[in-house]
């Protein structure tokens, strides 16, 4: 899933200076698991915006609102009778859906109530880390499984760095050595010979270094 965090509070008090009438826009798909910007996040916020307003004595009204996702047409549209009567959305969706909201509502500013993080997984409640960065060439077939991409601190392709010390990353003590652990499951899994693969310079072509990237299905298509 995405993974995001809120945004320090004066960061958002600060972007929604002077605004009157706003709505907080939250979203019931990743950043509600990942207890970013669902419902409740939406009503703490809200609730937040309010109390400021009043201790500096400046009206504000604050309306509050969450979609299925922000990232689908279908969901988005919903607000197409009532979006014009705000002057800021302020989303709490990942940056996906402040773009697709952007996009689709030309004249309204939508503001980002939220800092998206990664690809990832919940290891435990309330800690999630990265997992995957999405680059658009995917190896995990010839490493078990593990992504050196989102997990080498270095990004190394072809096993671990000098710096490697008892399967933990030079950078942290707290960080595993993706290429230990890519070892460890190949032994496992008798396919240790896969090591013996030297990986080919990576097509980073496919990866956000080409620009911005897009899937077209003529068989879903409508």
């Amino acid at each position: 899933m995405i993974v995001a965090e809120r945004k320090p509070i004066k960061e958002i008090i600060s972007m929604i200076n002077g605004l009157r009438k706003i709505l907080v826009l939250g979203c019931k798909g990743c950043v509600t698991v990942c207890s970013a910007g669902g419902e409740r996040e939406v009503e703490i916020l809200a609730t937040i915006i309010r109390m400021d307003r009043k201790k500096k004595g400046e009206p504000v009204e604050v309306m509050e609102r969450t979609l299925v996702r922000q990232c689908d047409p279908e969901y988005l549209d919903l607000l197409s009778d009532s979006i014009g009567q705000f002057d800021a959305v302020l989303s709490m969706a990942c940056g996906v859906g402040v773009n697709f909201l952007a996009d689709r509502y030309p004249k309204t500013v939508a503001l980002p109530a939220l800092n998206t993080k990664f690809y990832g997984v919940a290891e435990e409640q309330g800690v999630w880390s990265e997992r995957c960065a999405g680059c658009g060439d995917c190896i995990l077939n010839l490493t078990g499984g593990l992504c050196p991409v989102a997990r080498c601190s270095k990004g190394l392709f072809n096993g671990p760095c000098g710096g490697s010390v008892n399967g933990k990353c030079e950078i942290s003590p707290d960080i595993p050595c993706v290429w230990q652990l890519i070892y460890d499951r190949l032994k496992g899994l008798n396919q240790l010979d896969k090591l013996d693969e030297v990986l080919p310079v990576k097509d980073w072509g496919v990866s956000p270094h080409g620009g911005p990237r897009k899937i077209v299905r003529e068989d879903l298509k409508i």
